[in-house]
């Protein structure tokens, strides 16, 4: 961008909290409460996207119409029973931090439910550095469509903009709304992939982001 970014969306999975590798135990243990094997990594594939993309990806459209709903009430109530376990993630909050004292405008733009969201924004501790927030129940469509980010950036004034995320559906997602895209590999995703779904910049965590806001051309120092 020609302009420093004064507004930032963040994913929050992957990106500001440890909760990737929970989601994937969560849907493997839904898929097998209705006897269907389903590997770990070809779940750990679809995570980013939200319960209503994510069955028909990760087992094909015939699993989503026979047991689509059913399979999003178990995944629930397993990552319910795990999200105690969830930690932030390196830099989490130094990253709020840092944004909110350049004056950048910090929103987050989750396809976790609302109890989840609310979970994390007292994890980090973060209600006071933020723009705003959002979660599932915003929208109709998950990432990778751009309903959650536009929905988002409506929470902010400030522009221009950029997204921050962990999963190529957070890049696409940013690309079909119109902004930026920054990858971070903390959510599992090589820079690779990150990159070839559009991200102009990788780092390995938040912590990394932080400590280099200017070579990413978020704010101004």
């Amino acid at each position: 961008m020609s302009a420093a970014a004064r507004a930032v969306v963040l994913d929050v999975d992957g990106t500001l909290v440890d909760t990737n590798y929970l989601h994937v135990i969560a849907w493997q243990r839904a898929f097998a409460g209705i006897d269907l094997d389903a590997p770990a990594w070809s779940l750990h594939r679809q995570v980013g996207k939200g319960g209503d993309k994510f069955v028909a990806a990760a087992a094909g459209e015939e699993v989503e119409r026979q047991h689509g709903d059913a399979l999003r009430d178990l995944h629930g109530d397993h990552f319910g029973e795990l999200i105690d376990e969830a930690r932030p993630l390196p830099g989490a909050r130094d990253l709020l931090v840092a944004l909110r004292e350049r004056g950048v405008a910090s929103v987050l733009a989750s396809s976790g439910n609302a109890d989840e969201v609310e979970h994390y924004l007292d994890l980090l501790d973060a209600r006071k550095l933020l723009a705003g927030w959002t979660s599932s129940g915003d929208v109709s469509n998950s990432k990778p469509a751009p309903d959650l980010v536009e929905v988002a950036l409506a929470r902010v004034a400030a522009r221009p903009a950029v997204m921050v995320g962990d999963s190529v559906w957070d890049a696409v997602a940013a690309e079909r709304a119109g902004i930026g895209f920054i990858g971070l590999r903390s959510g599992g995703i090589s820079e690779t992939e990150l990159r070839a779904a559009g991200a102009r910049r990788v780092y390995d965590t938040a912590a990394d982001l932080a400590r280099d806001l200017d070579g990413a051309g978020i704010g101004s120092g």
